[in-house]
């Protein structure tokens, strides 16, 4: 078979190949299903439906609006697939700059889809086996020959040493293809002779079989075997071949030969001393290049983190990738935000002056006929032995914040590394009583007004008059998870117990559990036991006045015992506290004052 027929008959296998490939990517077809999508800090993981056909993968909202089109979709040629180190359901796709984090149901459902996808890159030809079989030896070809042709011509500009021995080897070539031309003449010389030679003897064989009989004869035999004789002896002189001196010419030879071998040994020293030489640039490039790889790739990630901050990996867990300091950063500037926000609020927003009714005050004496009364009644008592203690003694009370009559208290306590420091406020505020600050703290109706943290809550149960339980989410200060809440929140009056003693009012909020609000995956359930205890002091009115706003002032101590779940680091979680408690306190005795201005007082 000819090289062209060869030629073709490869070609036209090589052909079958893609036919075979596209036949097998058709029988792979579609694969869809559910898969969890991260959106963004605010909404998080939301459930979406993936398809990947024809190397593509394409999601949407639901599976029931496929027809109006995709909402995004990445191309798998060059698509990055890595499985999560921690998280045994997520998997995560990126092209260039462009990321989706996804989640499936189980581990089971996330090595199928991986599967699926890796499938779907294979079988498009980009990195095939088949793919690497018809393009290697083109590149390979391609590649050596580049690579030499740069090496030699490189390696040879410098040095002229070794130039001039390449010369002397030309000029040895040129000798030795004569030398062996005129000696390869010799030998043809030589043949020739041979066989004429061989051709003369076998004639005088064949003339001693016809021997003379007569001496006449004999004399002529002798005579012409002679002259024969003579002619093959002139044959063979050597002086006869074409006048060659094969002697000088041999002599000639092993000089030329021995020129060439020691003109290679000096080629070959040469190149051994150039090879060092390249071998340690090579080594200096390769550190260079190893250097530059290492900056690229800490660019590269640096961008990435920058470009995807905000992504599942830099939320708060126990995986995140974001440092404390960092952390702090965040939570700080997200809430000096809402503060912006609270503040321009503040001043657009008009209170509402309408009346409020005030349930009589008797009715909170007792905690009500309900499932939960008699852990009112508990909570209540350890509230009014405990929360009014002094903060002196062995409390261990540290005083964080002072302002005016307002003092914040902490008490460092730590379980299983979650930060459940006690907080404990007094505050004194005049032109209020007891009654109407524990009011506005647990009426739900006001809420919204002096509380900025809370998202959205609602009234799960109304166990009685004063008291119900309420589930609430809180405004998510990124990156810190989203945090939910429920608990019961309980109104009473203290009675005194001697005229001289103040009546005391208490709002007690704790966490329960209720069927209708489970905890989610969304927030994080933070769990809460919280007193607001307020006792009202009275300054007798000169004269026979009678008692006016000024003539009251409410004393107020705020304890929170809270546990906030998660992973947030335990300084973060410390200084927002002693942060946002002050404000809180001020910003809500203030509304109480707003709203009692100029209206009945209310013992």
């Amino acid at each position: 078979m000819s090289d062209n027929q060869s030629w073709n008959s490869s070609g036209s296998e090589e052909d079958l190949e893609p036919r075979e490939e596209l036949g097998h990517l058709a029988a792979i077809g579609e694969f869809s299903g559910v898969l969890s999508k991260w959106t963004n800090y605010i909404h998080g993981w939301q459930d979406r439906w993936v398809v990947l056909k024809n190397n593509t993968l394409s999601y949407y909202k639901s599976q029931d609006e496929t027809e109006y089109g995709c909402r995004g979709s990445l191309c798998l040629s060059r698509a990055v697939i890595t499985a999560h180190e921690f998280d045994e359901c997520r998997l995560d796709i990126s092209v260039n700059d462009s990321v989706w984090y996804m989640r499936a149901q189980d581990p089971e459902h996330r090595a199928r889809w991986i599967e699926s996808i890796e499938l779907h890159r294979a079988d498009s030809g980009y990195g095939s086996e088949s793919s690497l079989r018809r393009h290697g030896s083109m590149l390979s070809l391609t590649s050596a020959t580049s690579g030499y042709s740069a090496t030699s011509t490189s390696s040879f500009k410098k040095g002229h040493s070794l130039r001039e021995k390449l010369a002397e080897m030309e000029t040895f070539r040129d000798i030795l293809c004569r030398q062996v031309d005129t000696l390869q003449k010799y030998f043809d010389s030589c043949a020739d002779a041979v066989s004429k030679d061989e051709l003369e003897r076998d004639k005088i064989l064949d003339d001693e079989e016809d021997f003379p009989s007569t001496r006449a004869d004999v004399e002529f035999y002798h005579h012409n075997n002679n002259s024969s004789r003579e002619k093959l002896f002139q044959t063979l002189s050597p002086k006869e071949i074409n006048g060659i001196d094969f002697k000088g010419e041999a002599i000639t030879f092993k000089a030329t030969t021995a020129g060439i071998l020691a003109t290679l040994s000096h080629c070959i020293d040469l190149m051994v001393k150039r090879e060092e030489n390249w071998q340690k640039r090579l080594d200096k490039e390769m550190e260079k290049r190893r250097r530059i790889e290492e900056s690229y790739k800490s660019a590269l990630n640096e961008l990435k983190k920058k470009s995807h901050f905000g992504g599942p990996d830099f939320e708060e867990g126990p995986n995140s990738l974001i440092n404390e300091e960092e952390f702090f950063d965040a939570v700080e500037a997200a809430l000096d935000r809402q503060d912006k926000i609270e503040e321009q609020s503040e001043k657009t927003r008009t209170r509402d002056q309408r009346p409020s009714p005030v349930p009589i005050g008797n009715i909170y004496s007792s905690s009500g006929s309900h499932r939960f009364s008699e852990k009112v009644d508990e909570m209540v008592q350890n509230h009014m032995t405990f929360s009014l203690q002094d903060v002196g003694g062995d409390a261990n009370w540290q005083l964080v914040v002072e302002e005016g009559e307002m003092k914040v208290y902490r008490r460092e306590v730590e379980e299983n590394g979650i930060v459940l420091d006690p907080l404990k406020a007094t505050h004194s505020v005049k032109g209020v009583t007891g009654h109407e600050v524990c009011h506005y703290f647990w009426d739900t109706a006001y809420r919204n007004d002096w509380e900025t943290t809370i998202e959205n809550f609602n009234v799960v149960e109304t166990l009685s008059d004063h008291a119900v339980i309420i589930y609430q989410t809180h405004k998510r200060v990124w990156p810190a998870s989203q945090r939910d809440v429920l608990y019961l929140s309980a109104m009473r009056k203290i009675m005194a117990n001697n005229e001289n003693d103040p009546d005391t009012w208490l709002v007690c909020n704790f966490s329960v559990d209720h069927d209708d609000a489970q905890p989610t995956s969304r927030c994080v359930r933070a769990k809460i036991n919280i007193a607001m205890i307020c006792q009202t002091l009275v300054s007798p009115p000169e004269g026979n006045k009678e008692i006016s706003r000024d003539n009251i002032t409410c004393k107020i101590t705020y304890v929170a015992n809270v546990n906030p779940g998660g992973w947030a680091p335990a300084s973060v979680l410390r200084a927002v506290a002693k942060r946002e408690y002050p404000k809180f306190l001020k910003r809500f005795t203030s509304y109480v004052q707003e709203k009692t201005a100029g209206r009945p007082i209310l013992f």
